[in-house]
This record gives structure tokens, C-alpha cells and sequence, in this order.
């Protein structure tokens, strides 16, 4: 910050200073002091106050404020001021230079008015550089707050959904093992330990924008591993899973919905049941297949809050914009899930 302040400041003094070295940057031959600190340094030393008072002052004051009036009133009396006094001062200490412009140009010259619209015209330069550097730069400001408040409400969403996920994990697991106490008090409780696991990784590994691809298989898996302890052997569970390019980052939690869902909707207690899992990443682009037969709950059936896909689908909306690609279609009645990212 205190570095670009400094190149600010030094650009500044480099554009003043070239301002005023112009007269001898772009004269041939020898020139009078008297011209140039007449018609050159003193416009220029106008020209810089009008700026950096609008600049500083009057633009934020007056014009921004949608104080029109009284901006276009304290512009027009510096004007009139520094017209007034630049002729004042030529008239008292370049008296000499001007009779002797004068008398080379026997008397002819541009009209009066003409001179006093080209004069005001130069000061107006300055007044609407200034204008336009500071409405640019508020520009740029606004924009950026826009942007970090359009951020700060992302991250808020994203944050609220993720905790979405967590209770209704939670609420799932429960109901498993609230089944398995009265049938198989043992499996209650290793499905209560794998259950603890599971929690650890939800409360204190996925608190972060991006994690690993290898961590969201490894908790995929133990998933797994816990919904088998509660089903019986008409249920086939296939998973694969890629073994390269685990490194690469995807945000937490975006799987376990789906694999949810499998099991919620593709177990059946009286006929065989089949549940495939299949990950794979090519060109760049991590695809997740589910597939299960197609047992719809019944209405009566509170199990879950159902916001599990609705809940991917706006994660992978404000994760992921434009580079995913999800869909869930019923064929043979199998119902299959795809989800497609752009890494």
C-alpha cells in the first residue's frame, strides 16, 4: 500500500515536471524566460490547482453529493480568479515582454471574446481530468466492494449449506443405527464407532474451501463400509474409485449426497438390490456415477430431510458456475445420478 502511494506521487511530480519542461523540450532555439513563465509556468501552476483542489476536495464534496450547483459555482469563480490573476501578473512583472509582443504584432490579435473562451476552455482541461480520474477510481473502488460483498455472501450460502449437510448426515446415521440396535446390539455399536469417524472428518477436516480428492474417497469408503453393517445380503455394492491424481483439490462434501441417496432409494428389504459407485477423472474432468434400483420411499417415510440433492445442485452452482454438468435419470428402473466437474 505505502509503495504504490509512492509511485503514485512520484507519477504525479514526473507529469508536472514534464508539463513543465515542455516549452524547452520542444523549442528549436533560445526562448525568453519572460515567455515561458508568462505563458507557460503560470497556466501550468493554475492548472494544477484547479485539478488537485477538484481532485481533493470539490468532487467529493460538491459532485458526488449531487451538489451541482455549488461544484460548477466554485469552478467557474478559480476560473475567473486565476484569468484575473494570471493577467495581473503579466501585466505587473511582464510588462516589458508584452509591449514587445505587442508591437511585433502592430496591433493585430484575436479578438477579446475569443481570448477569454480559449483561456477558459484550458482550465476546464484540468477540471474534467480530474473529473474522470476520480469517477474511474471510485469506479474501481464500488466495483471491488460489490465484488468482496457478492464473496461475503457466497461464502455465507456455502457455509450454511455445508452445515446443512452435517445434521442431515447425522439424522441419516442415526436412523441406521436406531434399525440395527434391537436386531444386532454388536453392529449398533461398531456402527456407532465408524459413525464417531465419520463425525471427526465432517467437524474438523472439511472447514476449508478445497480439500483433497483422496480424503473425500477415503471418507466415501468408510461410508460405505458403515451402511453395509445395516444391510442384509440381497444388497450388491460395487465401488471404483481412481488411483491417480488424488492430489487434485474439490470442494468437501460434494459426493456424500449422492451416495446418500444410493442407499436411501436402492435398498430393499424382500428383493435383491444392486448399488454401483463409479469415479474416474479424463481430460481433466472428475466424473461420479451412482446407480441403484429404484425403491421409492413412501410418503409416510421421514427418514432425511430430502435436501440432498437440492443441496449439491446450489453447492455445484456457486462452487463450480459453468463448469459442471449434473443429472439424474429413472431407466429400467435404476435410477442413476451423474455429475460432471471441470477441474
Amino acid at each position: 500500500m505505502y509503495k504504490n502511494k509512492k509511485i503514485i506521487i512520484l507519477s504525479h511530480l514526473l507529469a508536472w515536471l514534464i508539463l513543465f519542461s515542455m516549452p524547452y523540450i520542444l523549442s528549436y532555439e533560445n526562448i525568453e524566460i519572460s515567455r515561458v513563465v508568462a505563458h507557460f509556468w503560470i497556466p501550468i501552476f493554475f492548472y494544477a490547482i484547479v485539478f488537485y483542489s477538484n481532485y481533493f476536495l470539490w468532487i467529493d464534496t460538491y459532485l458526488f453529493t449531487k451538489k451541482t450547483i455549488q461544484f460548477v459555482s466554485i469552478n467557474l469563480g478559480m476560473i475567473i480568479l486565476f484569468l484575473t490573476l494570471k493577467e495581473q501578473i503579466e501585466s505587473h512583472f511582464f510588462e516589458d515582454y508584452l509591449r514587445k509582443g505587442a508591437n511585433k504584432k502592430n496591433g493585430e490579435g484575436p479578438p477579446f471574446s475569443l481570448f477569454i473562451y480559449v483561456q477558459t476552455l484550458s482550465y476546464i482541461a484540468p477540471l474534467l481530468f480530474s473529473i474522470a480520474i476520480k469517477t474511474t477510481k471510485r469506479w474501481i473502488v464500488t466495483e471491488a466492494e460489490k465484488k468482496e460483498a457478492t464473496n461475503v455472501k457466497l461464502a455465507s450460502e456455502l457455509q450454511h449449506l455445508r452445515y446443512q449437510i452435517q445434521p442431515h448426515f447425522f439424522f441419516n446415521s442415526l436412523n441406521n443405527i436406531y434399525s440395527l440396535v434391537d436386531i444386532s446390539p454388536e453392529r449398533a455399536k461398531t456402527t456407532i464407532h465408524s459413525l464417531s469417524k465419520l463425525m471427526r472428518y465432517l467437524l474438523y477436516d472439511t472447514n476449508i474451501e478445497m480439500i483433497s480428492l483422496s480424503k473425500e474417497i477415503e471418507f466415501i469408503k468408510k461410508f460405505v463400509s458403515l451402511m453395509e453393517l445395516r444391510i442384509t445380503d440381497n444388497t450388491q455394492i460395487l465401488a471404483t474409485f481412481p488411483d491417480k491424481n488424488l492430489d487434485v483439490k474439490v470442494a468437501p462434501l460434494l459426493f456424500i449426497s449422492l451416495v446418500e441417496n444410493a442407499f436411501k432409494h436402492g435398498v430393499s428389504s424382500q428383493h435383491k438390490s444392486s448399488i454401483v459407485f463409479e469415479m474416474y477423472i479424463e481430460n481433466n474432468i472428475l466424473y461420479f456415477i451412482t446407480k441403484n434400483d429404484n425403491y421409492p420411499k413412501e410418503k409416510s417415510d421421514k427418514s432425511g430431510s430430502g435436501i440432498g440433492l437440492q443441496n449439491l445442485e446450489k453447492r455445484l452452482n456457486l462452487l463450480y458456475p459453468n463448469k459442471y454438468l449434473f443429472n439424474t435419470t429413472v431407466e429400467d428402473n435404476q435410477f442413476i445420478a451423474r455429475l460432471e466437474i471441470h477441474l
